[in-house]
């Protein structure tokens, strides 16, 4: 799982370089946020332009991302693909996260 991330003022914008988010990475992807959101904005944008399948072990995943960061603190979720888009309303999911149509979308709405 290959993870980069940018800090703004007002944002880590944290960047999926995965086509797929699924049980065989789910575990790598929970430590892998972990590291990268240990400090820093209250504000976490999940940048998931480059996946293209999640399955419910990746929606797990996300889920355990967000609860990791503690009160306070929000994951927002940017750049989903029709197929991605569809699990996580499928799911109700997302009532729980902001979802953006994409990256700049998240940018322009959180001025960051």
């Amino acid at each position: 799982m290959s993870l980069t991330s940018t800090v703004t003022d007002k944002a880590r914008i944290i960047t999926v370089h995965a086509s797929r988010i699924d049980a065989a990475m789910a575990i790598q992807f929970k430590e892998d946020m972990r590291q990268e959101t240990q400090s820093g904005p209250d504000r976490v944008v999940l940048d998931l332009s480059q996946v293209e399948f999640i399955d419910s072990s990746g929606l797990g995943a996300i889920v355990a991302a967000m609860k990791q960061l503690g009160s306070g603190r929000k994951l927002d979720l940017a750049g989903l693909s029709p197929a991605v888009d569809k699990v996580f309303r499928l799911t109700r999911m997302d009532t729980v996260f902001t979802l953006f149509n994409s990256l700049e979308d998240a940018r322009k709405t959180l001025e960051i």
